[in-house]
């Protein structure tokens, strides 16, 4: 892109025109004076060596000079810094299973890892297209807004863990819904919904979510992974695999009719990962097929300064122009001091100003290269060395910011962006910078920053309604994000009071057992009789029973006795 820092310059080139017509007036009345002298003819013979062409190229080649020096007061500039670009492309929206069973290993190395490599293969394929991510288990929520920034979204992408949400599960509803309100309000272009899982829903609705967005004009696509056989979740850290309430070992298998049936009900396909490769070409070809349509996407860089080869070339027609006479038959010997002084003064004036361009922008044109071939550190060092040589340039700081976070520098990076922010007086572009700490902090869930960040962005520039809507998205997120933390207090405070109430039970148990064990102890205290002893206790009880029973018969006999005397 081709642009002039200070295009006011440019109406000095209406001198341009004013000259020719003064130059033309003037070869007009040399004419005119001439004839007063003879004939044309016999002038020009009597004048052999003047030529009526050179004087016309040198005027020419001076007057171009002249255009040239005003195109570089105008400062020329090749490049892009804030430029909105026109590509003809779909928006996707990435929804990415993060719970537990993902953590699988019946696919190497893991569902999880695998999903990424997926989804890393299908950002290097994008070009022209926008991409938004998505992380869900029981609950979703938006881990990048769609935007063209590829590098952000492989950057958010190597962050992700199932412990990222606390809510497990499977929500493949919950995160449909949240993808369809992901999109930007462009119409006529093609819009996609990529769900990467195992289709282990818990939640149900993933049906009737899926047809809902297809009725809103977009697609769902369903990518299976993991394997119909099942397999054990590893637990991470322990070496040991997750086990369900009974103690048993927990199997997690592809759900692959489950899966099938939702992206039916979406409008779209069903591709089981088996190899990354052939579902990544089953997905471009599912892909091409959606409408495509003009995106405009916004891009920050620097601006290169083009003027040295514009004072090169202008110092080259200055050096034709003296070198050229008017005269037919020149010859540089006949060059007077003063022409040679004046190509000297010119010549050391335009070294003059190269010497002086390279500056900070030297490092900042070559920190871009570095930043575009990957080399991220390096980009660093070569903005390091611009702000060194100007500090107060916020192309500097900002690409410092860029470099930092691709390192995955977050927080040093936020930093650059607002001594960025700081020092550009430009608001559109200061807008954009804010913008752009607002993303970050939105994607690492810091909502209340990262509303500031866009309220401040809108400040500066109230017409990017692509700021408008993450704003809105952001404070969704957040009243979202208040009312989990809200449950998760009212199921914390329930625990505790179930707790309690265990421990008090605890409490009156530990009692009775005590109280058991002190009348336990107490019987053990008593003296104990040997068995001998009792042998003895026992064989005289029987003893004194039989004397009792003989006794009674012996009084028995006694009395029948004395019965029959006295009848006798």
């Amino acid at each position: 892109m081709f642009r002039f820092e200070d295009p006011i310059y440019l109406y000095a080139l209406v001198l341009i025109p004013v000259l020719a017509l003064i130059r033309w007036w003037m070869v007009i009345r040399q004419r005119k004076q001439l004839r007063r002298f003879g004939d044309m003819e016999l002038v020009r013979q009597l004048m052999p060596d003047v030529s009526r062409f050179r004087p016309l190229v040198k005027f020419c080649l001076l007057l171009t000079a002249l255009a040239l020096l005003i195109v570089v007061l105008a400062r020329p500039q090749m490049g892009t810094k804030i430029s909105h670009e026109k590509r003809t492309g779909i928006e996707t929206v990435i929804a990415l299973d993060i719970s537990n069973s993902m953590l699988a290993e019946d696919v190497a190395p893991s569902r999880l890892d695998r999903a990424k490599m997926m989804v890393e293969n299908l950002v290097d394929h994008f070009t022209n297209d926008k991409i938004g991510l998505i992380v869900f288990a029981g609950d979703a929520f938006v881990q990048l807004p769609i935007t063209s920034d590829f590098v952000s979204a492989k950057m958010f992408l190597s962050s992700i863990e199932p412990s990222m949400i606390e809510t497990q599960g499977t929500d493949i509803a919950a995160a449909v819904n949240m993808a369809t309100h992901s999109f930007t309000q462009e119409e006529g272009v093609g819009k996609a919904i990529i769900v990467i899982t195992d289709g282990e829903d818990h939640e149900g609705g993933a049906l009737e979510a899926a047809q809902e967005a297809k009725e809103k004009g977009m697609r769902v696509y369903v990518l299976g992974i993991g394997s119909t056989k099942g397999s054990p979740i590893p637990v991470p850290g322990t070496g040991d695999y997750m086990k369900d309430n009974i103690g048993e070992t927990v199997m997690s298998a592809l759900n692959e009719e489950m899966c099938k049936q939702v992206a039916e009900a979406g409008g779209g396909a069903y591709i089981h990962v088996e190899n990354n490769s052939n579902a990544q070409e089953q997905l471009n070809h599912e892909l091409d097929k959606l409408a495509k349509k003009e995106i405009s996407s916004t891009v920050y860089s620097d601006y290169d300064e083009q003027f040295q080869a514009v004072c090169i070339l202008v110092l080259l027609l200055l050096i034709a122009e003296i070198c050229i006479m008017e005269i037919k038959n020149p010859h540089l010997k006949n060059l007077h001091l003063f022409s040679r002084k004046k190509t000297m003064t010119v010549l050391l004036l335009m070294m003059t100003m190269s010497v002086y361009a390279q500056t900070d922008r030297d490092y900042i044109r070559h920190g871009n290269k570095q930043y575009r071939a990957g080399k991220y550190a390096e980009a660093e060092v070569d903005y390091r060395k611009a702000m060194e040589k100007n500090g107060k340039n916020p192309q500097a700081v900002y690409n410092l910011g860029n470099a930092l976070l691709a390192q995955k520098k977050d927080s040093a990076a936020i930093e650059q962006f607002q001594s960025a922010a700081k020092l550009e007086t430009n608001a559109r572009r200061k807008s954009w910078i804010y913008h752009n700490i607002g993303v970050i902090c939105q994607g690492h869930q810091m909502f209340g920053e990262a509303i500031e960040a866009y309220k401040e962005a809108l400040r500066n520039n109230p017409n990017d309604d692509e700021t408008r809507y993450n704003l809105e998205l952001c404070k969704r997120q957040q009243q979202q994000q208040q009312q989990n933390q809200d449950k998760q207090n009212q199921q914390q405070n329930k625990d505790n009071k179930e707790n309690k109430d265990k421990q008090d039970k605890n409490k009156d148990q530990e009692k009775q057992d005590q109280q058991k064990q002190q009348e336990k102890q107490q019987q053990q205290d008593k003296p104990q009789m040997s068995k001998e002893n009792a042998e003895q206790l026992l064989n005289a009880a029987m003893q004194e029973e039989k004397n009792t029973q003989e006794r009674i018969k012996k009084a028995q006999h006694q009395k029948q006795t004395r019965k029959l005397q006295k009848n006798w």
